[in-house]
C-alpha cells in the first residue's frame, strides 16, 4: 500500500538523518522515480528536505508521549468540556490523539454509551468500563500515535450512526480545514467527519491557523469548536457566520 510506504519512509529518514536515492530505491524496491515521487510528497509535510543525492530529516518525529506533555492544562479542560456534551446512548467516535484522549477521564460514572475509536488510549481507558459498548476500528498498529489505521473495506465505517464525533487535527485553517499529515488516518477521519451527526473539534489555539498536507473536513462542516481560549477573531467571525458553537473553559 502506498500509504505505508509513504509512512515507512519518512521514519526510515528520520531514522538515518541522511540517506541518498538510491538507498532508498534499495530499501523499498521501487524505481527511481518512484521514490522522486513519493519524497515530493512526504515533502509536503514539513518534516524533511531534498540534499544533493538525496533527502535529510529537517525536523524530529516527537514522539506520541511526548506530545502530550505540551499543553497538558489545556487539553484536560478541552477533554472535560468535550465530555459535558455526551448524553445516555449516545454513540460515540473518539479520533486518536494527545487531546481527544483526555474525554475519557470525564465521562459521567455509570453512563451507557457505545465509543466507537482507533485509539489505543481511549481502548484502555475504557476496557474495564461495563456501562460502555467498545467498538475498535482499524488493523493496523501505528506505534507513533498509538492509534490502529487503516482498514480493509473503508465503507464499513458507514453502517454506524455516530450521534458526536471528537475529532482531532493536526491544523486548522478557515482555507484548509481540518487538517492531518498521515495518509492512514485521513480515509478513517473523512469518512467519519462526514458521517457523524455532529461533528466536534478538539483543539488548543496552537493548532488553528496552520494547515498540513491533507484535509479530511472543511471548518464549514463542524458543529462546535472546543478550544483552550477564545478563538482568534476571524475564527470567532468565521463561528459567527456558519452557526458554529464554540466553547472554551
Amino acid at each position: 500500500m502506498k500509504a505505508r510506504r509513504l509512512q515507512d519512509i519518512e521514519e526510515y529518514i528520520h531514522s538515518r538523518k541522511n540517506v541518498t536515492l538510491d538507498e532508498l530505491c534499495l530499501k523499498f524496491d521501487v524505481s527511481k522515480n518512484t521514490i522522486r515521487r513519493d519524497i515530493n510528497q512526504i515533502m509536503q509535510r514539513g518534516s524533511i528536505e531534498k540534499v544533493y543525492g538525496g533527502v535529510s530529516a529537517i525536523t524530529e518525529l516527537v514522539p506520541f508521549e511526548n506530545r502530550n506533555i505540551k499543553h497538558q492544562p489545556e487539553k484536560h479542560s478541552i477533554g472535560r468540556l468535550a465530555a459535558d456534551c455526551i448524553e445516555d446512548n449516545d454513540l460515540i467516535f473518539i479520533d486518536s490523539g494527545t487531546t481527544t484522549r483526555n474525554i475519557i477521564d470525564y465521562l459521567a460514572p455509570g453512563r451507557p454509551l457505545t465509543i466507537l475509536t482507533n485509539s489505543l488510549d481511549v481502548i484502555n481507558g475504557v476496557a474495564d468500563m461495563e456501562y460502555i459498548n467498545l467498538l475498535v476500528i482499524g488493523n493496523t498498529y501505528k506505534r507513533s500515535t498509538r492509534s490502529f489505521v487503516g482498514m480493509d473495506d473503508i465503507r464499513s465505517l458507514e453502517k454506524y450512526n455516530v450521534n458526536k464525533a471528537f475529532m482531532a487535527a493536526t491544523g486548522v485553517s478557515i482555507v484548509h480545514g481540518l487538517t492531518n499529515s498521515d495518509l492512514l488516518e485521513y480515509e478513517i477521519k473523512k469518512v467519519i467527519a462526514q458521517k457523524a451527526q455532529n461533528l466536534i473539534l478538539l483543539a488548543d489555539l496552537s493548532k488553528f491557523g496552520r494547515s498540513t498536507l491533507l484535509t479530511y473536513a472543511p471548518l464549514e462542516s463542524v458543529h462546535t469548536i472546543i478550544s483552550s481560549e477564545p478563538l482568534p477573531e476571524e475564527y470567532q467571525q468565521f463561528c459567527m457566520t456558519h452557526q458554529i458553537r464554540s466553547r472554551h473553559p
